[in-house]
């Protein structure tokens, strides 16, 4: 009864994460030097299914979405000449962060539709619960 739940809940929380990763693409996007010594490269996550569990399961049922990795970005990062910046190489350049804000927006919105809509999901799966609940009193 409570598997909707559980499987809405996997992805509100996936969802949840990706809002973050997003967040914090946009937050660095002008970040030109990390601890690493190179700009911010941005970061993604990749979902999967969770498998159902094999004892009794629904074959081909899975039991939600799991965050399977966070990867960064492997887009060059962007030149840009200021010969003034502390940071730049003998030719005047330095690297900027391979942040695109275009594609952070488009992740943004995604994220965000993806996850009111398991929202309302969760919401709907909960009173259709209850409403069981109180057809068996």
């Amino acid at each position: 009864m409570f598997d909707a739940l559980n499987i809405t809940s996997t992805a509100l929380s996936a969802e949840s994460l990706r809002l973050d990763l997003v967040a914090n693409n946009l937050a660095n996007a002008t970040t030109t030097k990390t601890v690493t010594g190179f700009p911010y490269q941005s970061e993604s996550a990749i979902l999967s299914a969770v498998p159902a569990p094999r004892r009794g399961a629904y074959e081909g049922v899975g039991q939600g979405v799991m965050v399977r990795a966070i990867v960064s970005s492997p887009a060059p990062f962007p030149k840009v000449y200021d010969p003034t910046s502390p940071l730049a190489n003998h030719q005047g350049y330095i690297l900027q962060s391979n942040v695109n804000l275009s594609t952070q927006m488009v992740d943004m919105a995604e994220a965000s539709q993806a996850y009111q809509a398991n929202a309302n999901a969760f919401s709907a799966d909960k009173n259709m619960i209850l409403k069981a609940l109180t057809l068996g009193a």
